[in-house]
């Protein structure tokens, strides 16, 4: 859980340092790659609560 907490920030950070270099460079590579990163976290993120709630639904049942 701590490793995909720091996963998931580390990705996050990323994605925004990619967004500043946007806004200081004016290169819209950064931007893309900033919006890669984000998409692919959240993605990641709605993956990781999916298994979370199974687990939960198995152990009610």
């Amino acid at each position: 859980m701590v490793a995909f907490r720091l996963v998931f920030g580390f990705l996050l950070l990323t994605g925004l340092l990619c967004f500043a270099m946007y806004i200081g460079t004016s290169q819209p590579v950064w931007r893309q790659r900033g919006i890669v990163i984000i998409k692919w976290t959240v993605l990641a993120a709605f993956g990781f609560f999916a298994v979370l709630i199974l687990e939960r639904l198995a152990l009610m049942l």
